[in-house]
């Protein structure tokens, strides 16, 4: 299972540095077009997904993360951006339909 970077442009490239792919995007609409084009079967296996484009398109990765378990979808802060609490019994609720 491969890994994929997909933000801005300084988030992919320090990923790009360690040997991870990368997809630059400008918008969390082409993230979620570039995340909905991964399936099981193109053999990536996790995603980290630069946080300030996830949380414009939280409600969708949430649901995306409901209906298929692979490739495991990851948000990771982006260069400068403030730490953020996760609620993650809310977010497990809502996976769950509960």
């Amino acid at each position: 299972m491969r890994i994929v970077a997909i933000g801005s442009r300084v988030f992919v490239t320090s990923f790009q540095l360690a040997g991870v792919k990368g997809v630059k995007v400008e918008t969390p609409s082409e993230a979620l077009t570039e995340i909905n084009r991964m399936d099981e079967n193109s053999g990536i296996g996790l995603v980290l997904l630069s946080d300030d484009i996830g949380k414009e398109i939280r409600y969708q990765l949430t649901s995306l993360r409901a209906k298929r378990p692979i490739p495991l979808i990851f948000e990771l802060p982006s260069p400068g951006s403030k730490k953020e609490r996760v609620d993650y019994r809310a977010l497990l609720k809502q996976i769950l339909g509960v």
